[in-house]
């Protein structure tokens, strides 16, 4: 018995014949996700298992239709699709359908994505569930599922699983861009498809180790709740590597908060390290995750204080104490931030160092040296106090420190370029890895780890809902809180220098 779904038999131009409602069935669907899932819905709706609707014949109908930019995307089984991403590879293919000659391809990509908690991810995230019973669903539909599965697979390798898009203000790093459309393209007419998808995922040794512990862990023969959560903290730093560039630069700053720690690298060798002071864990003050460059160093810099470190900080201490002010060589702005001139005491101390961000988060000096012999060293505005700053200039503008001390030594302002603008990290890595050793875990004191993961969840589990719950929100909440972005041209002498956060 003919199903409903086959296809009558197409003319030249592959469009069939033009029975009324045949045409307004093709219409319907082509005009779906800008004509790709129409394309592929009109061979599951009108046509049997072994054709295919040649391509040309479907962009030509499209056109004909005209495009309508906002569409409903396409949905299987209830899911619904990105029909974007679908058509930008369908594009790439003219719009043939690709599985129906490489099984074997597909079968691999089908139980690699079923196994992404090799790599900490939620394979219900890639609609495992369907993928499971695949074979229940008509051809257009394994199609569509299939392609949708494998493309974010690969942007959850290449990305995270949460893009930039949906990451928290705070969560700012972000990777050179890919398009794993072109990626799948590729990769289906070279030897091995999905090595080639593996490859989008980090490949250093910190990611790779990460991986195997997670592995050996989630294999114990005694699960307990500690080792429960030690999976998931292993999972969410999983996700902050694949935030990370690819190639990390040789030479780069790298703040790890958790570890309150400083490391210059050369030649990715670490040949400075010194102890730093990092934001509170109050919601305002936390020190963001983010990627920049440091141009240059501003010498005796002077602190211009934002409005609302005024307000929590300043104005409080002002009614203790009505000579605060003077005391501090502070003066109030017009605009409600607030001036400190440069000085010994200043609190930038005697050297920052300029990387622009929108968080006006700097490295910097401080007078208070007695914080860095202190465990508990989460005590700046959200800036990176570094205990060795002139030593750390001294490397970083490839300079004698006795140069460097006459330049602070004049007590002039004054900004000095770097010979070379040098990548700076700030990072919140929890979760730490080398090859043959077991993970070293950090104290997360900003709370951030199990909010990561309940996020990296298609569906929490719902007795972790309920005995997380309410600090899953609370965590969520405080997260999502920033400062007000502000601009982030570095400071000038001849000019008004913009707000930091010490």
């Amino acid at each position: 018995m003919k199903r409903s779904w086959d296809r009558p038999e197409f003319d030249a131009k592959g469009l069939g014949a033009a029975s009324p409602a045949l045409i307004s069935r093709r219409a319907s669907l082509l005009r779906g996700v800008a004509g790709l899932a129409g394309m592929l819905a009109l061979v599951g709706c009108a046509a049997s298992e072994g054709d295919s609707l040649e391509p040309m014949a479907a962009r030509e109908a499209e056109e004909e239709l005209g495009h309508t930019p906002e569409e409903p995307p396409p949905v299987v089984a209830g899911e619904a699709l990105d029909g974007a991403l679908l058509r930008r590879f369908y594009a790439r293919r003219d719009f043939e359908p690709v599985w129906t000659t490489r099984e074997a391809e597909a079968r691999a990509f089908k139980a690699k994505v079923l196994r992404a908690r090799e790599h900490g991810l939620d394979p219900e995230l890639f609609q495992a569930d369907l993928l499971r019973r695949i074979d229940s669903f008509p051809p257009d539909r394994r199609e569509l599922l299939l392609t949708h599965a494998v493309l974010t697979y690969a942007e959850a390798l290449a990305f995270g699983a949460l893009p930039p898009s949906r990451r928290k203000d705070r969560e700012a790093l972000k990777r050179e861009p890919v398009d794993v459309t072109e990626v799948l393209h590729e990769a289906l007419d070279g030897p091995d498809p999905v090595a080639a998808i593996e490859a989008l995922a980090p490949q250093t040794p910190t990611y790779q180790a990460l991986r195997e512990a997670l592995q050996r862990h989630r294999t114990s023969l005694r699960p307990d709740r500690n080792r429960v959560n030690r999976l998931r903290v292993i999972e969410a730093n999983l996700e902050r590597q694949r935030w990370l560039p690819r190639e990390l630069p040789a030479d780069r700053v790298w703040v790890n908060v958790p570890d309150q720690q400083l490391v210059l690298y050369r030649d990715d060798r670490p040949v400075f390290v010194t102890r730093v002071v990092v934001g509170e864990a109050t919601d305002r003050k936390q020190s963001p995750e983010l990627h920049t460059v440091i141009e240059s160093a501003l010498f005796n810099p002077p602190w211009i204080i934002p409005s609302d470190i005024v307000e929590a900080d300043i104005r409080p201490m002002l009614k203790q104490d009505p000579l605060y002010l003077v005391k501090n060589k502070i003066t109030l702005l017009p605009n409600g931030d607030a001036k400190q001139a440069p000085g010994p005491q200043a609190g930038l101390g005697a050297v920052m160092f300029e990387m622009p961000n929108r968080f006006d988060v700097y490295l910097h000096d401080t007078p208070d040296k007695e914080a860095f012999s202190r465990d508990n060293r989460r005590l700046s505005n959200g800036c990176i106090r570094v205990q060795n700053p002139l030593e750390l200039a001294a490397l970083l503008m490839d300079e004698p420190m006795d140069v460097i001390q006459k330049k602070v030594a004049t007590g002039d302002t004054l900004r000095k370029s770097l010979p070379e603008p040098v990548p700076v990290f700030l990072l919140y890595h929890t979760a730490l890895a080398a090859p043959g050793r077991d993970v070293e875990i950090r104290p997360d004191f900003y709370g951030r780890d199990e909010a990561l993961w309940l996020r990296l969840q298609k569906a929490a589990p719902e007795t972790e809902q309920r005995r997380t719950g309410a600090m899953a929100v609370t965590t969520t909440r405080s997260l999502s809180a920033s400062p007000p972005a502000r601009a982030a041209t570095p400071p000038a002498v001849t000019r008004p220098p913009v707000q930091r956060r010490s």
